[in-house]
């Protein structure tokens, strides 16, 4: 099975090549790897729907070290893991001595030695690098400030799926914060994909040009289109799909706040935003979760605060048909077994 388009199917020896990987970020892997695992992905997701499954991880480890919380990382790395037979082991920052008794590489050295591969979820960068230095099996990344592979890898499934395009046709236009890690991972995958991706933001949260410049490096290859803009109208004019993320995160000192939502309340996803696209066939999408509300403690928060009662996304946009958030987060399940699959089964 494939949902890529002409040009762009599984190269030979590319899933082959992942096998005792690490997946720290999209700029680690070749195109053709890439675009492998999205197809693999594919394939997992047919077959789990088929209940025609063979697990190809039995008797295999996974330690997954958390220190952010996670809903869909979390269940998605257990399911995946379960759905191929391996076991797990969940280690939140009360539960290892990861930093603050032990350094991470010698806490790399140790889970090496009692598990297969190793799951990291965090702040900094250089945590997983390190543990992918030290460590003697794969390490993941699943999620950092600088980088989010697990996201943009069903991001890019989730448009294949709902397009009739090939990925060469597909436009997408992020907008908001585009500064953080989900903006730059989609930038790549979108590179290495081939897409026309547009990036929409005000100035003060632009991307870092080292993103920039590695996503047009790859565009070179492969005929990608990339665009950094403040314009809604010039960045959404065309799109196939709307993504955006959250303004403000928990923890966050609140003296950011207001500043944080003046400068994006003209990014806010409504329908006159999606309107801009001029494409009825416009879909939504956010990697969750989606300030839509007031019903969440930060939501609440936010509106005492702001007087608004909608933030990224309003709810008329989020829970409409054009919405496809939780195909999203179901697709965290699939791509995430592929590269699983890819990096120890291989």
């Amino acid at each position: 099975m494939t949902l890529l388009g002409s040009g762009t199917r599984r190269a030979p020896g590319a899933l082959r090549s992942l096998a005792g990987r690490d997946f720290l970020k999209e700029i680690d892997l070749s195109v053709e790897e890439w675009r492998a695992l999205v197809d693999l992905a594919a394939d997992l997701k047919a077959e789990r729907r088929r209940s025609d499954r063979t697990p190809r991880l039995a008797g295999r480890s996974i330690a997954l070290l958390f220190e952010k919380a996670s809903t869909r990382t979390r269940c998605a790395f257990e399911v995946a893991a379960y759905d191929e037979g391996a076991h797990v082991t969940y280690l939140d920052p009360a539960s290892s001595h990861l930093g603050h008794k032990e350094s991470v590489a010698d806490t790399a050295r140790v889970l090496s030695r009692l598990y297969d591969g190793i799951e990291y979820r965090g702040s900094d960068q250089a945590i997983v690098e390190t543990l992918a230095a030290y460590a003697d099996v794969p390490v993941w990344n699943g999620l950092t400030d600088a980088w989010h592979p697990t996201q943009s890898l069903c991001d890019v499934l989730t448009m294949l799926e709902h397009s009739a395009k090939p990925a060469e046709q597909i436009a997408i236009a992020y907008v908001g914060d585009a500064r953080n890690n989900v903006a730059r991972s989609l930038l790549v995958a979108g590179a290495m994909m081939g897409m026309d991706v547009r990036l929409v933001s005000p100035a003060e949260l632009t991307p870092d040009h080292d993103a920039v410049r590695r996503a047009q490096q790859i565009a070179e290859a492969t005929g990608a289109r990339l665009e950094v803009t403040g314009d809604p109208h010039r960045g959404l004019t065309g799109a196939d799909f709307v993504y955006t993320d959250v303004w403000v995160s928990m923890g966050e000192p609140t003296e950011m706040w207001d500043r944080r939502v003046a400068l994006l309340a003209p990014y806010a996803v409504d329908d006159a935003l999606l309107e801009l696209t001029g494409n009825p066939e416009v879909r939504f999408m956010h990697c969750l979760p989606a300030l839509h509300g007031t019903d969440t403690e930060l939501g609440h928060q936010l509106a005492s605060r702001t007087g608004r009662t909608s933030f990224e996304v309003t709810p008329e946009v989020f829970e409409s048909e054009r919405s496809i958030v939780f195909d999203q987060a179901e697709n965290r399940l699939h791509t995430i077994k592929a590269v699983l699959v890819a990096t120890l089964a291989g």
